[in-house]
């Protein structure tokens, strides 16, 4: 199990919480509420859940759920519980937190995690040069941001077989 899931503290004042993470590519994931599957695009991700955009609409707080994820570590499956709509400031994107994750899940996703918080997709303060840091941050901003005009631009064009 997600060794953060079970040392999870609430303390008074700010927040110690980890990293979160921006997920490039509109990477989707699978989710499934009492034997119904529906597909998600996951915005944001942390050690302790995340959120998404999901194709069924929102889906009230606090249902579990089961989720799979495809990484280039392998397939990461884990239980989760749905929380509030809005997240991320975005309307249609849904929070959700880690409930159970096996072993070798969260070692997979534990190594994603890194490899993106590497690869400069992390809201972590870095130290270190603060100008290459802001030109990273605003270059990953314009990325993203071509990515969701040509998700907008671009219907999707039904399969021609």
């Amino acid at each position: 199990m997600l060794v953060v899931m079970a040392n999870r503290s609430k303390k008074a004042g700010k927040s110690n919480r980890p990293p979160r993470i921006r997920v490039p590519n509109n990477e989707k994931a699978l989710f499934t509420v009492d034997a119904k599957k529906f597909v998600g695009v996951l915005r944001r991700l942390s050690l302790t859940g995340g959120s998404a955009v999901l194709t069924s609409g929102p889906i009230p707080e606090g249902t579990m759920a089961e989720m799979d994820l495809g990484t280039v570590f392998g397939k990461v499956t884990a239980q989760i519980e749905f929380m509030h709509s809005g997240a991320d400031g975005m309307p249609t994107a849904q929070a959700f937190r880690f409930i159970d994750m096996d072993d070798v899940s969260s070692r997979r996703f534990s190594a994603a995690a890194k490899q993106m918080e590497k690869a400069g997709f992390s809201d972590a303060e870095e130290k270190g040069n603060p100008l290459g840091n802001l030109a990273s941050q605003t270059f990953s901003k314009l990325r993203n941001s071509i990515g969701n005009l040509s998700g907008m631009i671009t219907p999707g064009s039904p399969d021609k077989s």
